[in-house]
């Protein structure tokens, strides 16, 4: 079992800047791929943002954030970033960490699908206002 608790959201400015962190607890090791995930008000799906594996570090976001959204590791804390700058109203939504135990491969080629994800935070509201 592994338990995911994000914090680090709030209120901000559109072009501010915000960095979410993910506790991570539990059986906890470098097979595992991790994800930061959205999802806006509105009944809106869940929308993958960035992943990482935290074997390799090798990362993946998704198109609307590049350039401007960095998620990272710190393994020792066993503790995942999503670092945010130059926001946008568009990025308010409330964003869940997740984790899953799977192979390097795997993580490539389904980490930013949150059906693949069996663990998950209780998620961080970020707000983002003109």
């Amino acid at each position: 079992q592994v338990q995911l608790v994000e914090s680090g959201g709030g209120s901000v400015q559109t072009g501010g800047s915000l960095n979410l962190s993910c506790a991570a607890s539990g059986n906890f090791y470098d097979s595992y791929c991790m994800g930061w995930f959205r999802q806006a008000p509105g009944g809106k799906e869940r929308e993958g943002v960035a992943r990482i594996y935290i074997g390799t570090g090798s990362t993946e976001y998704t198109d609307s954030v590049k350039g401007r959204f960095t998620i990272s590791q710190d393994s020792a804390k066993r503790r995942l970033y999503l670092q945010m700058n130059s926001l946008k109203a568009e990025d308010t939504a409330m964003y869940y960490c997740a984790a899953v135990k799977t192979s390097r491969n795997y993580c490539n080629t389904f980490g930013r699908d949150p059906g693949r994800y069996n663990y998950w935070g209780q998620g961080t509201q970020v707000t983002v206002s003109s």
